[in-house]
């Protein structure tokens, strides 16, 4: 390789750069959601179990299945399930926090937002990276479309 195109390829930009830690947030993220879902099923038929002694329901349709067992299985179900998806899925974004110093891509502080003050604490900006800018060719009224 010359010398000439070793240097084209340490000074060029790295693409890249960003995409690794865009990925494994990705997985991550995704796979906090699969391991909720399956936990969160597991400890909603515990929390019935503890509250009621029986198994749960497991369809509201059936005649055997009273309104009132039904309407309290999706209650409890529903908010169990829901309860532990918070509950991982934040834990696996402070993980990322508390990994990288940074918050998981495309996530943005809330102190940009009105009404989340924080209470006199000053907080430093998160460096962000712009996206290349492209060209945009503009194009006569008669060639659009075409």
């Amino acid at each position: 390789m010359s010398k000439k195109s070793e240097t084209r390829l340490e000074d060029a930009p790295s693409s890249r750069s960003k995409a690794p830690a865009k990925g494994a947030w990705r997985v991550m993220d995704r796979g906090s959601a699969l391991a909720a879902g399956l936990l969160a099923h597991r400890i909603s038929s515990l929390a019935w179990r503890a509250a009621t002694g029986k198994k749960p329901p497991t369809t509201g349709r059936h005649p055997d299945v009273s309104t009132r067992e039904a309407v309290a299985w999706a209650v409890i179900g529903g908010a169990t399930i829901e309860l532990v998806k918070v509950a991982v899925r934040r834990g696996t974004a402070t993980y990322w926090v508390k990994s990288t110093g940074n918050l998981p891509p495309g996530m943005k502080p809330l102190a940009d937002e009105p009404g989340h003050a924080q209470h006199g604490k000053k907080m430093e900006p998160i460096p962000t990276e712009s996206a290349p800018k492209r060209a945009v060719r503009k194009l006569s009224l008669r060639s659009r479309g075409r």
